[in-house]
């Protein structure tokens, strides 16, 4: 029997079209967190004090992130309430335009501190986009994906974030080999004016993609709550705190590409191009990895695979610091292709399944959106806090690698209270008697 488009499922197009986004999406994102490490202390702050400018300038790398929870309220709503589709459109076209911009913004010293209130603004928009990006294309993906396969259809969200950062940081490569100048005159902006192109092939992918079966199911019934929002809170706010803790193992990600990244060049004077090298190996082993650890998952479980990636980060990220300050670049290639290729990809492949499937169709963009952005919060900003804890000396890594290890802990631990739902239909995802049984489906009250 044909089947009616509501029943009608694309999972590889939606996989398809979640991991092109993603990839367009944080090409962008770690675009500009590579140059916050490298080069944009050098051009929007003043020259007189390096590691005041270093600071500030891991501060608009953060400050994306104090509009994300924001973000992920508005996104969320609109992506619950009027479909997933819309959501992924508007955060690609959003985040193509923010880089583009950046691309074109004048230095400090043609424009004084106009130029980094710019910057922030700029880098205000990129936050906005990115709070519904995951979230959006982890909820799409997860309701076209067969139903034992969707960790594996999920992981492609973050396959595609990995993607982007190999991008973001091969860009970056040749632009290292340019003398100091050229790079801080022109260089810089090359990668940002090349979102143009990748923005352009993503909206071209994801503007023929359905709007998935769940959504339209729920919404031929009538059941699409008016505010989601304040449904995700009186029904969901214990799993919404989850995923906030569950979410600090982000942390492990912007340490690892950012802050040491900085420390390895600035402090250690490690060459450039060899750390830029070390994030793009580690992120092609992550490309392979990320959907095998889902397979596992659809095999045994979310909650084991992310608690053993997060404890994992824990215990390696000591070692890979210590391996920068001693200026050891074997150890440094292989523990951070360990840390971050394998042992990351663990947690980081896994988490759109196991936060989507907390929620019912009704409240989980909102529910990922809101918990992961308030809790990516802390990563976004752990390169600048990082920065602050650093000490002087040889050891002057250690509260770094202490700050880092408890985060990830903290992810497990959440991560640990979650129910499995590896085994549960889509169906019945996010559903329990104390939620929406006592309520007829058609005289459901729309909060």
């Amino acid at each position: 029997m044909m089947k009616t488009p509501v029943e009608h499922k694309t999972p590889k197009r939606a996989a398809l079209a979640s991991w092109l986004g993603s990839a367009v999406e944080y090409y962008d994102f770690f675009v500009y967190g590579t140059a916050a490490a490298l080069i944009f202390p050098k051009i929007f702050f003043s020259a007189e004090d390096p590691q005041t400018a270093a600071i500030a300038s891991f501060a608009t790398f953060g400050v994306a992130y104090i509009m994300r929870p924001l973000g992920a309220v508005i996104l969320g709503h609109v992506g619950d309430r009027f479909g997933r589709k819309k959501v992924l459109t508007f955060t690609l076209l959003l985040m193509g335009f923010s880089t583009f911009v950046i691309g074109c913004l004048p230095t400090y010293d043609q424009a004084g501190i106009l130029a980094p209130m710019l910057l922030v603004l700029a880098r205000l928009l990129q936050g906005i986009s990115a709070a519904g990006e995951q979230a959006g294309a982890s909820s799409m993906t997860l309701e076209h994906a067969p139903e034992h396969r969707r960790a594996f259809f999920t992981s492609f969200t973050l396959s595609g974030t990995q993607a982007g950062l190999i991008l973001a940081t091969l860009v970056f490569i040749p632009l290292g080999r340019l003398d100091e100048a050229a790079l801080l005159s022109w260089g810089w902006r090359i990668p940002f004016f090349l979102s143009f192109v990748v923005v352009i092939v993503g909206f071209w992918v994801r503007r023929t993609l359905a709007e998935t079966p769940a959504f339209l199911e729920e919404n031929k019934k009538g059941e699409v709550v008016k505010l989601p929002l304040v449904s995700l809170i009186t029904n969901y706010w214990a799993d919404v705190l989850r995923i906030i803790f569950a979410a600090l193992i982000s942390v492990v990600s912007t340490i690892f590409s950012v802050f040491t990244l900085s420390y390895a060049v600035n402090t250690m004077h490690i060459d450039r191009s060899t750390m830029l090298t070390v994030l793009v190996l580690a992120n092609l082993v992550a490309l392979g990895a990320i959907p095998l650890w889902a397979i596992l998952a659809d095999r045994i479980g979310r909650k084991p695979i992310f608690i053993f990636g997060a404890i994992g980060c824990a215990i390696l990220i000591w070692p890979y610091i210590w391996a920068i300050s001693q200026n050891n670049l074997t150890l440094v290639f292989a523990l951070g292709i360990l840390l971050s290729g394998v042992v990351y990809s663990a947690s980081n492949g896994i988490w759109p399944a196991l936060y989507a499937e907390m929620f019912d169709t009704r409240v989980r963009l909102s529910g990922m959106a809101v918990g992961t952005q308030i809790g990516f919060a802390l990563g976004g900003f752990a390169p600048t806090i990082s920065a602050a804890l650093m000490g002087t000396g040889p050891m002057g890594w250690v509260p770094v690698a202490a700050f880092t290890s408890i985060t990830a802990l903290i992810a497990a631990v959440s991560a640990a209270t979650a129910t499995e739902t590896y085994r549960t239909p889509i169906d019945q995802l996010g559903k329990d008697a104390r939620r929406f049984a006592a309520v007829p489906p058609h005289t459901k009250r729309a909060v």
